[in-house]
């Protein structure tokens, strides 16, 4: 259940749903319109009588009554006709999570008809993803770059020997771009232009080749439509800062791992999840950062749903690393 997207993982299916956390309401009679695809597409496109709204902001709930709606939708687009048995389900949040959010995640799951409802930290569950060794006595170090919240975590027995969650993310990145080509050209884009210049064009680190993109936007100074090219180092520029933080708190958790589960993350590398670790040279970048091995698991955006299917199928295995339930 993340800041941007929301995937559901079936055992022996693998992840049935991939939709943006988005859900279009009325505003008169606080009617759900919409939820997931349909409700992104209308962003930034919606008369005065509807909002288009994320129930989620940086990984945690902001909105619950649309958040139990949302979670509704998916559990009953999973089930299908099977509706009237009810699944349980295992829900991914923050490292950083305060009981009273835990909590409000657990009511959510349950009111939206789960029959129980299990709480786990998300870099565990990227990590189980990704295909770490999380239960033996090594050092497993994930870094989970999702939407709203990057995680970092190292991992040994099971358990969180130390971590770091900064709530900067892809939206942040976007945020970034708007902002620099509101400073820069006097143009103002929207969220989905901005995302789409990050995927399209966008890079940890300056690259040689001459990569460019043309953004439609408003001019600032004439309220007119305009056009104008942005290449791949000016995005390198608009999102250096937001790296930097991320860069920061991996930094801060390897100066906290002891010594003897430094020496595997050298051997190991660390492993990159989340749909922000398909930024181009993300990879290069926390290589070059901190002088540790990185690679991106296969399939970054599934890690953590996946993770969670596993974990799900496999309690008894996986026990130690759930934090919560509730029935």
């Amino acid at each position: 259940m993340g800041t941007t997207n929301t995937l559901v993982f079936l055992p022996h299916k693998g992840v049935v749903i991939n939709e943006p956390s988005v859900v279009a309401i009325s505003i008169f009679d606080k009617k759900i319109l919409a939820v997931g695809s349909e409700a992104k597409e209308m962003v930034g496109k919606t008369p005065d009588t509807i909002a288009a709204v994320a129930p989620l902001k940086e990984g945690v709930i902001a909105d619950y009554k649309v958040t139990e709606a949302m979670l509704k939708y998916f559990i009953g687009k999973v089930m299908g006709k099977f509706r009237f048995f009810k699944p349980d389900v295992m829900v991914s949040v923050p490292a950083g999570i305060t009981s009273t959010e835990k909590r409000a995640v657990i009511e959510a799951a349950m009111k939206a008809g789960a029959k129980a409802a299990y709480v786990v930290k998300e870099p565990v569950l990227a990590a189980i993803g990704a295909g770490m060794p999380i239960n033996e006595p090594i050092g497993n170090m994930i870094v989970n770059i999702g939407g709203g919240t990057s995680e970092i975590a190292v991992i040994s027995l099971g358990g969180i020997v130390s971590w770091s969650s900064i709530r900067v993310g892809g939206n942040k990145l976007d945020e970034a771009i708007m902002d620099y080509m509101r400073k820069k050209y006097n143009l103002a884009i929207g969220e989905r232009t901005a995302e789409l210049i990050k995927i399209q064009i966008g890079s940890a680190l300056p690259i040689k080749e001459k990569k460019e993109m043309d953004v439609r936007g408003r001019d600032l100074i004439l309220g007119l439509p305009k056009t104008i090219k942005i290449s791949t180092n000016e995005v390198v520029e608009a999102i250096a800062d937001q790296l930097k933080e991320i860069i920061r708190a991996i930094k801060d958790v390897l100066q906290e791992t002891p010594p003897e589960l430094s020496a595997d993350i050298i051997d190991r590398g660390i492993m990159l999840s989340g749909g922000t670790a398909m930024l181009k040279n993300m990879d290069n970048l926390v290589k070059q950062s901190t002088g540790v091995n990185c690679a991106v698991a296969e399939e970054p955006l599934f890690c953590v749903a996946k993770g969670a299917g596993i974990a799900l199928e496999s309690l008894d295995v996986y026990k130690r690393s759930v934090m919560t339930k509730g029935y």
